[in-house]
């Protein structure tokens, strides 16, 4: 693993929700390093590989990223206002994903899922308005 995959890493493991790689990089930069962009997108794509950060794309379509909180596959479903995000096992959607990719005769079947909604929370304080 890289200095600039080690540093990106350690701030997402300090992070409580997902950062976008602009964002992770504008942190780097207030903090001293001496990093670029690309750089920065390239850590995260080799975490992401290794399975040691997670990858979402909002519902704008940005790519987001943390720290897994669990190294086994796994979807997430996230809150449109306040991001919390939950990570959750599909087990059916791992079955279906194999079935359609058999029924096309496709091998090597991979997927990500991510479901969106509104958390308890937020629910309520929309309630309450």
């Amino acid at each position: 693993m890289s200095k600039s995959s080690d540093a990106v890493h350690a701030i997402l493991r300090q992070s409580e929700g997902f950062r976008s790689a602009q964002d992770i990089f504008t942190k780097m930069r207030a903090d001293g390093a001496k990093i670029g962009l690309t750089t920065v997108y390239r850590a995260l794509q080799s975490l992401s590989d290794d399975g040691r950060v997670d990858m979402l794309r909002t519902d704008e379509g940005e790519s987001v990223y943390r720290a897994c909180e669990s190294d086994v596959h796994h979807h997430h479903l996230v809150c449109r206002r306040c991001g919390r995000t939950v990570e959750v096992a599909g087990p059916d959607v791992e079955r279906w994903a194999e079935a359609i990719g058999a029924e096309y005769g496709f091998t090597e079947v991979t997927h990500t899922v991510e479901v969106f909604g509104t958390c308890p929370e937020c629910a309520a304080a929309a309630g309450s308005r």
